[in-house]
């Protein structure tokens, strides 16, 4: 939409205006946070707790899904209570001030490896219990700062094609990031000999750059946010708060929601479960180094961070749909290629590393592009705005795809009989069954997860035009009300 677009607010609204750079940085710098630490745990955390903690696969899968037993409930809860917050810096900026500091203590815990006994057995399971009780608090500080900032979205703007740009600087933080944690990575690995001491170090510096910038993003949207809140609560100053289970069945009879989180929930377990096994199909299948695996996840995410600009632009002429069918279908191919990969073929494996980045981008821009589209048909449906609950189920959807990518990858090696290292020894040669079981999770698994987030692309129902009427009506209702 352009700057014409209609408005959802009164006539003097300043949603649907366009945002300046300042804006946009602070908004996009709220997401390195969060995006760093999931990065890092996505690509070395199985393997830390295999191959530096000594826990098994299948131990080692089921922490991080216990978590999100925990998280089906706390994250729905604080976006709802995010909606309800009653602060002069409105509903979400708030939870970043105070969760912030938290969300870094408890990260950097969850990479110490305290000793609870001598004997294997007894230390394994120990330690199995003190990840889970981190992964339980851990996982509620990040919702507390990630769930209510990816409300924000839709409460800056209203234009369509201002938040599909807002989306591109939020993941432009987001990937370049991971970029660099990556790098931080390789340099902490090549600097320090000892796992555990390599893995405590980089948990403290990406720690660090998780709570920073969340307060950049605090200060940096500030003004915008208590503005907007104002209006907000001038215009919806007589709304009635619905009880929770209410709030949940609307949530879930608005069709097109449905189909954004089924989209959201195969892109990003396909994300997973590619980033988590990369590390083992690197030096396991292919043969090469360690410390050949941060360069191959750069070239994957190096190039989503550059696609995001130019997939955003292309979007605003061909539409998200468009966009999203062009980047999963190069990511198919991208992950073909690499079931196919032999030993040794470094060149082969970077340019499809590459060619997946295409598709990588299209997976974090388009369907968190989409939920404000949402967001505003519930609104002409109900007439409350609910962003808090419908971010929450995606910010669920997103650590649910982390968790159940890992678990399953847990389970996959477990009966693959993938050999963990003991503490203090070379890494074991893995058997052959270990190394198919590798394959089968870099190429099939992920494929089957995109081509089903591409089918439910093709029915999503809210178009640009559909979302200009939407907006049409609110304006036509809210002149009417006024």
């Amino acid at each position: 939409m352009s700057e014409s677009s209609p408005e959802a607010y009164p006539a003097k609204s300043q949603s649907s205006e366009k945002l300046n750079l300042k804006t946009k940085l602070a908004y996009g710098a709220g997401d390195l946070g969060p995006a760093i630490t999931a990065n890092i745990t996505a690509f070395f955390l199985l393997v830390f707790f295999t191959n530096v903690a000594g826990i098994s696969p299948g131990l080692a899968g089921a922490i991080l899904l216990i978590g999100k037993i925990w998280d089906a409930i706390n994250d729905p809860i604080v976006g709802v209570w995010s909606d309800r917050t009653v602060s002069r810096w409105g509903r979400r900026l708030p939870w970043l001030f105070w969760g912030a500091i938290p969300f870094g203590i408890f990260y950097v815990l969850q990479w110490v490896i305290p000793q609870f006994s001598t004997d294997p057995t007894a230390q394994q399971w120990g330690l199995f219990w003190y990840y889970v009780i981190i992964s339980i608090f851990l996982n509620a500080m990040y919702t507390v700062v990630n769930l209510p900032y990816t409300a924000l979205t839709a409460e800056i703007t209203q234009d369509y094609n201002e938040r599909t740009s807002l989306t591109s600087f939020r993941f432009a933080f987001s990937i370049g990031g991971s970029i660099i944690s990556v790098i931080l990575a390789q340099i902490v690995f090549s600097s320090i000999p000892d796992p555990r001491e390599q893995y405590f170090v980089l948990a403290i510096i990406i720690g660090v750059l998780a709570v920073l910038p969340l307060y950049w993003c605090v200060w940096g949207t500030r003004d915008r946010v208590v503005a907007l809140e104002a209006q907000r609560r001038d215009h919806y100053s007589t709304e009635e708060s619905l009880p929770y289970l209410q709030q949940l069945k609307i949530v879930f009879s608005n069709r097109p929601f449905l189909f954004v989180i089924g989209i959201y929930l195969f892109s990003w377990l396909g994300v997973q479960v590619t980033a988590a096994i990369i590390p083992y199909f690197v030096v396991n299948v292919m043969g090469f180094s360690d410390t050949t695996v941060p360069s191959v996840i750069i070239a994957v995410q190096g190039t989503a961070l550059l696609m995001l600009f130019v997939w955003s632009y292309i979007s605003e002429r061909v539409g998200k749909k468009a966009v999203y069918f062009m980047g999963m279908s190069l990511w198919i191919i991208a992950q073909t290629g690499l079931f196919f990969l032999q030993p040794g073929q470094l060149t082969f494996m970077y340019v499809l590393a590459v060619l997946a980045g295409f598709g990588v981008s299209t997976a974090y821009l388009i369907p968190w592009s989409m939920m404000p589209d949402v967001i505003e048909l519930d609104e002409l449906r109900t007439g409350q705005r609910r962003e808090g609950i419908f971010y929450g189920f995606m910010v669920l959807l997103q650590k649910f795809g982390l968790a159940f990518g890992l678990f399953l990858l847990g389970v996959i090696l477990e009966w693959s009989g993938f050999q963990e290292s003991v503490p203090g020894q070379p890494i074991p040669v893995q058997p052959e069954s270990a190394l198919q079981a590798i394959r089968f999770a870099i190429a099939p698994i992920p494929t089957l997860c995109l081509i089903l987030g591409l089918v439910l692309a093709y029915f999503y129902p809210i178009t640009r035009e559909v979302h200009a009427q939407i907006l049409l009506q609110l304006k036509e209702r809210n002149r009417g009300n006024g």
